[in-house]
Order: C-alpha cells, then sequence, then structure tokens
C-alpha cells in the first residue's frame, strides 16, 4: 500500500498445495520472495441491497463524509432523507467553578467503605456528582416527493460500499427513475441526482424543514437551461438561542429544463425536468470545546457561503469522481474473503440477514460484508477535527436521541476505534487524539473539584462535544454509571495504539504521552493505601461500569473499594506509560531526565497494586471479595479489559478464570456486548466460540417501532446497524475488530496468524490487515493453513511470525 514507506515480502508455502494438511504438521519451510511479488484478494462486490423503500430507521441507508451525514429511505410518494452535522450539539463549554467542593464527599465516602457500610458510600456518591451530558441534534428533514405518486414497480435500492454511493430505482408507466446518493468529503456536500430515461419526465417536490427551532428562506434564480433555486436553512439546537450551538444550511437544486417555481419557503417544484441535481451544505458555529457558540463562534455564515459557491467550479460528475477517489484511498486498503463468499442477487440483505439467524450462519458473504460494513461507517462518520464518532456515529432521526447520543467512555466510545488501526484506516482515529486533548483539558478541573488531585487529569462515565469530564449524575442518579473516573485512563489506551501500530515516535512524544502522562498521575494520586492489605495500593471509591454486587450480608450496591476494572485499567495504563518513557529515552535523550521522575514513580506504584484474584467458582473476581454477581450475565465485562482491548493480562491461570468468566455471562448480551465478547473469546484463542459470538452478533433484529414479530435484545437491524437495541454504533465496529482479531494478533514482538480461525473459515484471504510495531500483513490459506503471506513494516527490522503451528524470525529490510 502507497502509504507505507518500505517494503519487503515473505511468501509461506505449504509443502504441497493438494495435500491434507493438519496443525500438527510444523516442517513446512518458509522462502522469502522478490518485493514485486503481491497477495490479490477476490473480494465480491459489497453492498447492501433492498426491493422496497425503508420504513423505519433501522432499514433506512447511512452516508457520511465524517461531518454530513444522511439517511435515505428511498420512498416515491416522500422519499424521507435525515440529514445530520456530528458538531451539532446543545449547550456550551463547561462552567468551571461548578462542585468545586465536591471533593470533601471522599473523606467520608471513603470512611462508609472501610467500615464494610456500602449503603451509606452508596447515597454519599451522590454528593460527587455533576450535570449530565449535552444532546447530540438533529440537523435536518428533506422529502423529495414524486408527483407521479406510489403507484410504482421494480423497486431497488442499495449502498455500495466498496464505493461509497447509495442508489435507487423504480420505474411508473414504463419509464425509469434512478436516484443516486454521497457524501463528499473533500467538498463537504451531500449530492442527490436524479435522473430517467425519458427525458423531460421528472416532476418532484422538494422540501426542507428541521425538528429544531429554524427558519427557511427560498429563491429561484436562472432562465431556461440554467434554472436554480436555492434553500436556506438557518437555526439553533434546543435551548436558550444564545446559549447553544447555530447553523446555516444551504440546499442547492439545479435542473437544465423543465419549469422551476416555489411553492412557500420550505417547498419547491420541479416539473417536467430530465435531470435533477440538489446539493446540500452546512456549517456550525460550533469552534472547539472551549469556545462559546455563540460569543466564539465560528465563522459559519462566510464558510457556508465560500462551500455554496465552490459547487459551481465542478459538474456533478466530477464531484462524484473526486468522491470515490477520496473514499476509495482509504477503503481500499484492506480487502478481505472469509471463505468462498459469492455476491447473493436472489436475496435481500434483510433477508439473508433473516435466513443466517434461522440457520445459524452458512453465509460468508454476509460475514465479509458486516466485516467491511464496520469500516464503510467508521470512514463515514469520524473525519471531523477534534468530534470522533458518537453512539450514533453522526445519524440520528430524533430531537433526544437515545443516551443523549454522548460519548459513553465506559466502552462505547473506545469500542468505537477498535477496528482502526488493525483495520488499516488510521487516520480515521484523529479526531479522537483532539478530543482527548480537550478532556485532558477540562479533566484538570475535574480531577480538582471532585477528587482533590492537582495533578494530571480524569474522564467519567459520559461526554460530549464540550469535552465535559466530570462525574454525571446531577446528585441523584445511581453511583453504578454516574461515579466513575477512568474514563480518560482508559481512552489514552488508544493513543498507545496508534503509536505502536504506526511506530512514530513522534506523535508518541508530541501527542500520545503527554496525554498518557496526565491520566498517569491522576491515577497514581487517587491510589489510596489499602486499610485491609499492609502495602498494598487501591481505588477507594470504586465501582464496576453499570453492575452491582451482593455483599454476604445481601446489600447490593454499586460503590466498593479496590474494584477489578479500576485496577486493571490502571495497571494497563502505567504498564504502557513505563513503556513509553522506555522508547522516548532513546529517541529524545534531552528529555530524559524530565520524565526520570514519573519513571520512578510507575515502578514503585505497579508492584504495590492490589492483584487480580480468582473466585470460588474459578473466575475472575470482579470486585475486591468474591461476591455474589445478582445478574452474572450482565453486560458488562469490564473486569476482563486486562485482555482486551489491553494486553498485560497473559498468565496462565488468569487467562483460564477469565474464560470461566466468559462461560458464566453466556451468550446473550447486548450489540456492543456481543462485539466485545467476539474480541475476548478470539484472543483467548477459542475460535469455534468467538465464532459462535460473532454468529450471535449477525442475528436479525426487528425495527424498533416495527410491530413486535421479532426479536428485541441484541443483534443486527434490516440495514446492518447494532442493536443494543436502539442503536449504538459501537456493536458494528466491535465486530469488524473481532473478526481482525480471529485473524491477527500480535504484541509488537511477535504476529500469530490465523490464531482464531473458526471451521467456517478453512480458506479465505485478507489483504492489508495491520499489526503492531508498524507491520501490514497480506495472506491467503487453505484447509486452515496458510499458503502465503506478505509482509509489509515501516523500517527495517525483524519480527517473529508464528503460523501452522511454528516460528520463524523474518527479517524485514528497508527500502532506499
Amino acid at each position: 500500500m502507497n502509504h507505507l514507506a518500505l517494503c519487503s515480502l515473505l511468501s509461506l508455502i505449504a509443502i504441497m498445495a493438494n495435500s491434507p494438511y493438519s496443525h500438527a504438521d510444523t516442517d513446512r519451510q518458509a522462502t522469502i520472495c522478490t518485493p514485486q511479488q503481491t497477495i490479490s484478494v477476490d473480494q465480491p462486490a459489497m453492498h447492501l441491497w433492498y426491493q422496497q423503500p425503508a420504513q423505519y430507521f433501522e432499514e433506512s441507508l447511512p452516508i457520511g463524509n465524517g461531518k454530513l451525514g444522511a439517511l435515505v429511505y428511498g420512498g416515491i410518494a416522500d422519499n424521507l432523507i435525515f440529514l445530520n452535522d456530528i458538531t451539532l450539539w446543545t449547550g456550551k463549554p463547561i462552567d468551571k467553578e461548578a462542585d468545586k467542593d465536591a471533593h470533601q464527599w471522599i473523606p467520608n465516602i471513603r470512611e462508609a467503605l472501610f467500615r464494610e457500610d456500602y449503603k451509606t458510600a452508596d447515597q454519599l456518591q451522590k454528593h460527587v456528582q455533576g450535570k449530565n451530558s449535552e444532546y447530540y441534534q438533529p440537523l435536518a428533514t428533506l422529502h423529495l416527493r414524486d408527483l407521479h405518486g406510489n403507484r410504482h414497480e421494480n423497486y431497488y435500492r442499495e449502498l455500495d460500499i466498496d464505493s461509497a454511493l447509495c442508489k435507487d430505482r423504480y420505474t411508473i408507466d414504463g419509464i425509469t427513475y434512478r436516484r443516486e446518493y454521497f457524501a463528499s468529503n473533500p467538498d463537504k456536500v451531500i449530492a442527490i441526482h436524479i435522473s430517467a430515461d425519458q427525458g423531460r419526465s421528472i416532476c418532484y417536490d422538494i422540501a426542507l424543514g428541521s425538528q429544531v427551532p429554524h427558519r427557511i428562506k427560498t429563491k429561484k434564480s436562472g432562465k431556461g437551461k440554467q434554472q436554480a433555486v436555492t434553500m436556506t436553512l438557518t437555526g439553533h439546537a434546543v435551548g436558550d438561542e444564545q446559549e447553544t450551538t447555530h447553523f446555516c444550511s444551504t440546499l442547492l437544486l439545479q435542473t437544465a429544463d423543465g419549469t422551476v417555481s416555489i411553492k412557500n419557503d420550505s417547498v419547491a417544484s420541479i416539473e417536467n425536468a430530465s435531470s435533477l441535481t440538489i446539493y446540500f451544505c452546512n456549517e456550525t458555529s460550533f469552534n472547539g470545546a472551549d469556545k462559546h457558540p455563540v460569543r466564539e463562534a465560528a465563522p459559519y455564515l462566510e464558510r457556508i457561503t465560500d462551500q455554496a459557491w465552490h459547487l459551481y467550479n465542478y459538474s456533478y460528475r466530477q464531484l462524484r469522481e473526486r468522491h470515490i477517489s477520496d473514499y476509495q484511498h482509504i477503503y481500499q486498503r484492506f480487502r478481505l474473503r472469509l471463505g468462498n463468499p459469492t455476491d447473493d442477487r436472489t436475496r435481500t440483505t434483510e433477508q439473508q440477514l433473516k435466513d443466517y439467524t434461522a440457520q445459524r450462519g452458512g453465509n460468508q458473504y454476509l460475514e465479509t460484508l458486516y466485516t467491511q460494513y464496520g469500516r464503510y461507517l467508521l470512514i463515514s462518520s469520524s473525519r471531523t477535527a477534534g468530534v470522533p464518532a458518537n453512539l450514533q456515529g453522526l445519524w440520528a432521526n430524533k430531537l433526544y436521541s437515545p443516551w443523549r447520543g454522548n460519548y459513553t467512555v465506559n466502552i462505547n466510545l473506545e469500542e468505537n476505534y477498535w477496528p482502526s488501526f488493525v483495520a488499516n484506516m488510521e487516520e480515521m482515529a484523529m479526531p479522537l487524539d483532539q478530543f482527548i486533548h480537550a478532556l485532558s483539558i477540562n479533566g484538570k478541573t475535574t480531577a480538582a473539584n471532585y477528587y482533590d488531585i492537582h495533578r494530571g487529569w480524569c474522564s467519567s462515565h459520559n461526554s460530549d462535544i464540550w469535552a465535559m469530564t466530570n462525574p454525571v449524575g446531577e446528585k441523584r442518579e445511581s453511583p453504578k454509571w454516574s461515579n466513575w473516573n477512568m474514563g480518560g485512563a482508559w481512552l489514552v489506551n488508544t493513543l498507545w495504539e496508534r503509536y505502536l501500530f504506526s511506530q512514530d515516535e513522534g506523535y508518541l512524544l508530541d501527542t500520545a504521552f503527554p496525554l498518557m502522562r496526565g491520566a498517569c498521575e491522576f491515577c497514581i494520586d487517587w491510589l489510596t493505601e489499602n486499610p485491609k492489605q499492609a502495602g498494598e495500593l487501591i481505588t477507594a471509591p470504586s465501582t464496576s461500569p453499570e453492575n452491582i454486587f451482593q455483599t454476604d450480608q445481601g446489600y447490593q450496591g454499586a460503590t466498593c473499594y479496590g474494584g477489578t476494572a479500576d485496577l486493571a485499567i490502571i495497571r494497563e495504563l502505567l504498564t504502557n506509560t513505563r513503556e513509553a518513557i522506555r522508547i522516548l529515552d532513546k529517541y529524545d535523550r534531552k528529555g530524559k531526565a524530565e520524565r526520570k521522575p514519573l519513571a520512578k514513580e510507575i515502578d514503585q506504584t505497579l508492584p504495590r497494586l492490589h492483584p487480580y484474584t480468582i473466585g470460588k467458582e474459578g473466575d475472575l473476581n470482579e470486585w475486591y471479595y468474591d461476591w455474589k454477581d445478582p445478574e452474572p450475565t450482565h453486560r458488562h465485562q469490564s473486569h476482563l479489559i486486562g485482555l482486551y482491548p489491553g494486553m498485560h493480562l497473559r498468565d496462565t491461570t488468569l487467562l483460564r478464570a477469565c474464560e470461566q468468566t466468559l462461560i458464566q455471562k453466556g451468550d446473550e448480551t447486548t450489540g456492543w456486548s456481543t462485539g466485545w465478547r467476539v474480541n475476548l473469546w478470539a484472543r483467548l484463542k477459542k475460535a469455534e466460540q468467538a465464532y459462535h459470538i460473532f454468529q450471535k452478533l449477525l442475528t436479525y433484529v426487528t425495527p424498533d417501532d416495527a410491530p413486535r414479530s421479532g426479536r428485541r435484545s441484541g443483534g443486527t437491524y434490516p440495514n446492518l446497524f447494532d442493536a443494543h437495541p436502539p442503536f449504538q454504533i459501537d456493536g458494528n465496529f466491535g465486530g469488524t475488530a473481532g473478526v481482525c482479531e480471529m485473524l491477527i494478533q500480535s504484541d509488537g514482538k511477535c504476529i500469530e496468524l490465523l490464531p482464531a480461525l473458526p471451521q467456517a473459515w478453512q480458506e479465505g484471504s485478507v489483504s492489508g490487515i495491520c499489526a503492531r510495531c508498524g507491520y501490514e500483513v497480506s495472506m491467503e490459506w487453505h484447509n486452515g493453513i496458510v499458503s502465503k503471506v506478505a509482509i509489509k513494516g515501516k523500517r527495517k527490522g525483524s519480527v517473529t511470525v508464528r503460523f501452522n503451528g511454528q516460528e520463524k524470525k523474518i527479517k524485514v529490510a528497508a527500502e532506499d
């Protein structure tokens, strides 16, 4: 791939191509081939398709350019399209004076905990809560109404994820109408083109509106063959107009013939046209997490004017080509063939999903499609500086999205970015880097106000576009989810992962390490001496995200001390930061002395952390004590963070305890949790169980507002959106990462190929899958045995490759 700096090719060939293999065979010889050789992956066309318009949100097709998004329903008499801008949120920057004395309750909570009065601790925790997050908002609604009515035939609708184009077509009175939709990143526009196979047959009403407070002005321009209508939509997110985000949208309608008229300010009419092109642009006043959206607004009115004029420089065809080129530059890096997938043109995507559920698998095309769809969604929703993909990605149809459409930092935001590096789309994590930096600034205030800690920074359960970091709950909600301060410590693991995959020491020095350091400093100061065991360090108060315990006395609560999840996150953070210091001490010798005190603190702290413990049932204890879990199948498995996405939990005995924990958890859970469990089972190298859980993720779920005739728990909706339910996008990303984890695992020293390959995928190939330490791998396998592999590296070095029951150390030579 052209984004890597050097290339070396390794080909591992089985003794005889048609001989029977078994994993016990270890005498196959590896041969190093010339760099000119490549591995071509025969991936079938990837698209979702349907034979009727969408009726529900979970049937609509999403397009996005990382900032603007649309949900296309595809109706005829009324083609509803929801429009979104990832920067349109309620609210304004945080109040740094809020709850500045909340930390005074921490000693009282600790005192209650250490006398084992968990009920009092739960009540006191509510004093250490701040405001809840702001709301992600829908932007606009667009209606395309074919004036011929709804008497159509031969309807077809698809989302082509190889080119990020949505299309539909239908026939009325022998005339076939075609519509195409895309969201362009380079040109910041959503474009729609309507054509027909007979001239002057297009008759449409175009209506623009919004659920948030708004105004619309419409004007007509041009004559004859150059007619246009411009609709200008202005408004603001819900709330005080002077204290929330504003926006301005431009909708431009262009036609070369026909009659154009304005029915009212929100509806334009086009009759007897041969084609119709629609462009939609939007800008908001959001100017950064620390800037007031009115008093310090971005110049959004000037920007939207520039964008509208920019569109006149290109034809629709040119904009389309620029869009496809930009998208495929990222998308085409990674190609996949699981088993022998064939593009099924006899069953719609929804029917394939239903059949897959009923037959418990058997569709390798759908599995490949689902994996690539996760990549499509991340490319489409994560390309805006400082604004990562939220719980909805960027697609929302409700004024108030479920869970406010916010950033849930006790798993969901992290899971959004699990596939970004391994699936070869590193740039998609850029918004998260900048968002974490904004969290670190606000997190210093939170550390001081709520915890009386004056070094470093922390972040809590929820956040929003304003990078709020305070514990939420508004002094009235359950501490089981409100009172948790490990969000920052967990999030920075993504920065460390980016370094591991990129090997960019400059990024580590300038971006990742300062944020990791601040999170470390907070955690070191937050740890407290364990009065139950001299010399140990624990967290107090502590919670295990969204779960509760039951004490031996029967009390069910959330607030405890020494929770395993806290200590797992801290152990992973300290271990990674210590390794970052070791690397930077070689790269940046001038800064070595400045980093030395932190290295010493980490070295003194790590051995004192309360260790993992195993319960009487052989599972990994979630709390300090081996308490009963009132809900053993609970969706969260936060105490397994050290197994995945962390990498420090490697002890054989503890790994067996992790496996027992997952057995207790069972197979039925929410969508995002299912995605996480795929990765956990894969990391344990339990191929068939990982695949079984992946199949559960692809279980058909009925749309939320449809008649309740189908499954309502975790799985996948007709448009392949993840079902929590309702929709949360993190399960899609977890599923993509899980497939990658079954195909490749790496720790920077060793790359293991096909570590958790299920029987269903005994044949296959992949190109452009990435490994830690800067390697990109392509490979083919037959009968479950690697037959050919190519490795590209970013620099000269060597790596141990484990495959087919053997290990080989491979030298990777630098390109001149």
